[in-house]
């Protein structure tokens, strides 16, 4: 089992992103958005958690990014906190929420929450994260009940791609609008902390976001939001194909690895590396441990 850092020391928490809108509410002066970004593996969970991203999401987008699938929906439950007790182990700082997997939050509620009870026991997150605005009221709360805490996530919801007919933005007519005010409203009112707007209108998202008394994490949903959230791998150039607009690019480092790795097939196959400094020599190896014996760990 992953252990979850106490609280103090900065380390983010639930009540604290609640009380950054109460102040919000209260100032808007003294309004500190929220900074979200996703993970999948230690080394970037450790880069990010040490930068200073407030709320860190094990996403199902892990299926897309880092395993090749056209969609979210193939990842599964076992895989997804797979990726979360590596992220845990990076994670001292932020908030660490995991999404429950196309699957794994569908079928009956109990079902449900002991899949959600997993990601706790065994990956050590703070928070699931579910899709879906009234039709989850029940769910999110039987989860907070159970005291999980649930970040929600509406507008384009990507688990629904089938039934949306792919990756559009949402709520641009009156009446969408108003359903989705509605799944914000039901989100907030079952128990959640949260809530994500994806692909939605900046003026819809300002209006749900001014109404509600929770935060709200945007992406493609404009500036208006309480927090931001992206994918890491669009902000860092990682990722194939198109990416969508609201995606910015602050590092293209994809030509960077192209390059030392060129360069590692070009020594190796040119026979430069290992260089005879990169090399271990028997005589040196044998004087060594006489002064000083290799320990159990080895010898590097």
């Amino acid at each position: 089992m992953s252990v979850v850092p106490n609280p103090g020391n900065g380390k983010i928490t639930v009540p604290e992103l609640l009380q950054r809108k109460t102040s919000a509410a209260g100032s808007p002066s003294n309004s500190k958005k929220i900074v979200c970004l996703t993970a999948y593996d230690y080394p970037t969970a450790r880069l990010l958690d040490e930068a200073g991203v407030d709320v860190i999401l094990v996403g199902d987008s892990v299926a897309m990014v880092a395993l090749g699938y056209d969609s979210t929906l193939p990842v599964t439950l076992d895989e997804m906190i797979h990726h979360a007790r590596a992220v845990r182990r990076g994670t001292k700082h932020a908030l660490l929420v995991a999404d429950m997997p196309f699957g794994s939050y569908h079928s009956d509620t109990a079902e449900s929450l002991r899949n959600a009870v997993r990601f706790v026991k065994e990956a050590g997150v703070e928070a699931v994260k579910v899709e879906g605005g009234e039709r989850r009221l029940e769910l999110i709360a039987r989860l907070t009940e159970a005291e999980i805490p649930v970040m929600g996530h509406i507008g384009l919801t990507p688990q629904s791609v089938n039934a949306l007919g792919g990756y559009r933005v949402q709520g641009k007519t009156p009446d969408a609008a108003e359903q989705m005010i509605r799944d914000a409203r039901a989100v907030e009112a079952a128990g959640a902390f949260a809530i994500v707007l994806e692909a939605v209108p900046r003026e819809l998202a300002a209006q749900i976001t001014r109404e509600l008394r929770i935060p709200t994490i945007g992406i493609g949903a404009g500036p208006d939001c309480d927090g931001q959230i992206l994918v890491v791998h669009d902000l860092l150039g990682l990722t194939f194909g198109q990416t969508p607009k609201f995606a910015r690019q602050y590092a293209n480092i994809r030509p960077i690895i192209s390059k030392a790795v060129r360069g590692y097939c070009d020594d190796v196959r040119g026979g430069t590396f290992p260089s005879d400094g990169e090399s271990y020599h028997a005589a040196r190896m044998a004087m060594e441990q006489q002064e000083a014996p290799v320990n159990s760990d080895g010898d590097w």
